[in-house]
């Protein structure tokens, strides 16, 4: 049994190479993908090779998995050969993974809505970590999967209202659809803007979710006194002239970085899941339908135009959010 699955060797170059996948050993589990979701912020810094990332090449790409069991190991209980889980693989035909990090999907769930679960993941704790109380304005930077997902979550949680800050028109339209309350252009206007929508003098909450070093300082700007700014966009850079005494010291602002590295492996607690436990949530959202995602998909690739829908992420199209790999 052969597979393929798609290599970085090197900045910016991107392949589909055969594998011979191993037979699972005890307590684990060899997954056919069904369909893959491809995380624009992250893939696209680590295949560019941008600030924050340092890859070791080659390495595979991908986070974003659905697959159904077509073998299981020894002292594996939980799951059966035929069953749909996903779990944080890359863009592979097959994959080995421990039975333990892998997540079923409802029954009611199609593959490509479950394809968001890790991205679900990646939103929820951060909008966890913003310990947010029902009637607190928030306002997300960043329109896109992330964002979108963390407006909708803030909704859930109770903020009120939920405010998506973007540059581009078209995904300000489409977080006003899902997951937005309002939506402001991030321009020279924004505060004042803001701060007449919200009535008040800034955002009890503040979620950077755009991964761009200057963000940053507008985040600090737009969260009132005494609130707290979320960083869940991994930022691609150093930020450049903050003035901390003014915009976070003399605020007394909360800052809270919210990197799904410090997610626990083992025991949840308030606040700080675990990341099969989110897996698991966001599965239940989508198939209840609290979260929307079918929206946000625009772009679907046949596994074998892998390198079409790589080049389109390199390029950065505003009108690129969910790019779905589907398997065959």
């Amino acid at each position: 049994m052969r597979g393929q699955r798609a290599v970085v060797s090197a900045a910016g170059q991107v392949d589909l190479e055969w594998y011979d996948p191993p037979p699972p050993g005890p307590g684990q589990v060899l997954l056919r993908a069904l369909s893959s979701l491809i995380s624009p912020g992250t893939e696209r810094a680590f295949f560019l090779n941008l600030a924050n990332t340092n890859p070791e090449y080659p390495y595979f790409p991908g986070y974003s998995f659905v697959g159904e069991v077509i073998a299981v190991g020894d002292a594996v209980y939980s799951l059966t050969t035929g069953d749909r889980v996903v779990c944080r693989a890359a863009h592979q035909t097959y994959a080995l993974v421990d039975g333990g990090v892998c997540a079923p999907v409802p029954p009611q769930l199609a593959d490509e809505e479950a394809a968001f679960f890790a991205l679900l993941a990646i939103a929820l704790q951060g909008v966890r970590k913003a310990r947010i109380e029902l009637g607190e304005s928030v306002v997300v930077l960043g329109a896109g999967l992330v964002g979108n997902l963390a407006m909708r979550l803030a909704q859930l949680s109770g903020g009120l209202p939920v405010v998506g800050v973007d540059l581009d028109p078209w995904r300000l339209a489409l977080a006003q659809e899902i997951a937005a309350d309002e939506t402001l252009v991030n321009d020279e206007c924004l505060a004042g803007d803001l701060r007449a929508l919200l009535a008040a003098n800034g955002a009890d909450v503040v979620i950077e979710a755009t991964g761009a070093p200057a963000a940053v300082a507008t985040a600090f700007q737009l969260a009132a006194a005494g609130g707290r700014v979320v960083l869940l966009g991994s930022a691609r850079g150093n930020t450049q002239d903050l003035n901390f005494y003014r915009d976070v010291h003399r605020k007394g602002l909360l800052v809270i970085g919210a990197h799904e590295s410090n997610q626990p492996l083992h025991d949840s607690s308030p606040g700080c899941w675990t990341a099969r436990r989110e897996y698991a949530l966001g599965l239940q959202l989508l198939a209840r339908g609290r979260v929307q995602t079918a929206p946000l998909i625009t772009h679907r690739y046949n596994w074998r135009e892998f390198q079409s829908a790589y080049a389109q992420l390199a390029n950065w199209d505003t009108d690129a959010l969910g790019m779905l790999i589907e398997w065959d």
